[in-house]
């Protein structure tokens, strides 16, 4: 009775581990049940490799791919941030061209004759006439122009002042960098939880097989005494068919039983990132119940309010929208840059100019003031969640810490039962010795 007793209150802290996992209480969790309890058995075959829990969470952190994907987050957005470290400083461009053209013009330089016959008649006699021996001009003129030209030139653009646009962006990836890492520590978190329940349920599943097989050779030795009994005409046809009935289910919770360990076995193979053929792992480190006490709830309390990821998060989430925010009304702010472009030439006096710029839009056909309203709408959300996820986080640590309480209760309490299932078992046991029961 105390093993099933066992079973049941295993499986109830089993389940109740993975919200104080969340709170990031792992270490507090797991020594809440301090080696108490008889080790597992393990059904497994002589080549098994035995694995201590720590040794499979070093191995299983070390080879999870979701924790691998998690840290290749983190590092693209710290990456991201790094690369954006520079923004609203100065840019330098090289531009070089090459090109051959073309230029074809063709020139009327009739109103420059009529105006030049104009004149020549206005002039003295002697100096007319000898104007008048000139040339005339012919009645158009075509001009062609070809060539191959290349150039270069360096330009640079500085801005100078951007209403703190750069400070926002960059603010905002900082917040974006520190949610990746909130949700790495969540899925970290995530993942020691999923460790702890397959690593102890393999355990705990490999106790329920023994059980059930120990329970089936009861069953069966009962069945071959009712089968005894009935010959002898000591008891009914009906009182054997329901042994009978009762071997048959015994037979079949013991083959749940057994695929349910297997099952256990292959999912903690595959946790751990051990081949199957290889033997499979035996756990090492037994099952217990802590003998003590749990903590004060307040420590959970404080704990999971000091160190839950999920509060990292809402609070990047929140640093976002601020920077949203600013970055929307620098936008509504005079932008001051300077620049300057200079021609690159191997001869000759080369161009090049510099000056200041200065940009500020009077109006645009964007709501600004419903956007800047939009923005702060955000953070107030951010607020508001951040005040109900604290409050709920709250409640599942009261929750959890009365239910591993309860669990652990209910173990230490259950040597009555076992003392009563002992004498109960001592008298069924005389009595089917005495031919009475």
């Amino acid at each position: 009775k105390r093993q099933d007793i066992l079973l049941f209150s295993l499986y109830t802290i089993q389940e109740s581990l993975e919200p104080f996992m969340k709170f990031s209480c792992y270490p507090v969790t797991l020594c809440l049940l301090l080696a108490a309890a008889l080790p597992i058995r393990a059904q497994t075959t002589a080549a098994a490799q035995a694995m201590s829990f720590e040794q499979a969470r070093a191995a299983f952190l070390e080879r999870s791919d979701q924790l691998a994907a998690s840290a290749k987050a983190v590092d693209s957005a710290r990456l991201r941030r790094e690369g954006m470290q520079g923004l609203g400083g100065p840019s330098v461009a090289i531009t070089g061209m090459g090109y051959r053209y073309s230029a074809n013009v063709d020139l009327d330089p009739d109103p420059a004759r009529r105006a030049l016959g104009n004149g020549i008649s206005h002039l003295p006699p002697q100096l007319g006439g000898a104007v008048g021996q000139l040339p005339s001009l012919p009645a158009n003129y075509d001009l062609q122009r070809k060539s191959n030209v290349a150039s270069a030139s360096l330009s640079a653009v500085w801005p100078i002042y951007m209403g703190g646009l750069g400070d926002a962006v960059r603010g905002e990836l900082d917040a974006m960098a520190d949610e990746a890492l909130a949700d790495a520590a969540t899925s970290a978190d995530q993942l020691n939880t999923l460790l702890v329940q397959r690593y102890f349920t393999a355990q705990l599943a490999e106790r329920a097989a023994a059980l059930r097989r120990r329970a089936l050779e009861g069953v069966r030795a009962h069945d071959d005494a009712a089968q005894r009994m009935l010959k002898a005409g000591v008891i009914a046809q009906v009182e054997r068919l329901q042994a009978s009935a009762a071997l048959a289910d015994a037979q079949q919770q013991a083959r749940k039983a057994d695929d349910d360990a297997r099952l256990a076995r292959s999912a903690l193979l595959r946790t751990v990132h051990v081949a199957s053929g290889v033997g499979g792992v035996r756990p090492s480190s037994p099952l217990f119940v802590s003998s003590e006490a749990l903590p004060p709830l307040q420590q959970f309390l404080d704990a999971a309010q000091s160190h839950h990821p999920g509060l990292s998060k809402v609070a990047a989430k929140r640093r976002q929208a601020e920077s949203l925010h600013d970055a929307s009304e620098a936008l509504r702010k005079p932008q001051v840059l300077a620049f300057g472009m200079r021609e690159v030439n191997t001869s000759g006096k080369p161009n090049w100019v510099a000056g200041v710029a200065v940009r500020w839009t009077l109006w645009d056909s964007i709501d600004r003031d419903k956007l800047s309203a939009a923005g702060q709408r955000k953070v107030e959300q951010a607020e508001l969640t951040d005040a109900q996820v604290r409050s709920d986080i709250a409640l599942l640590v009261e929750k959890n810490w009365l239910a591993v309480e309860q669990s652990r209760t209910q173990y230490l309490s259950g040597q009555a039962q076992e003392d009563l299932a002992r004498e109960l078992l001592r008298l069924r046991a005389a009595g089917l010795k005495e031919g009475t029961s």
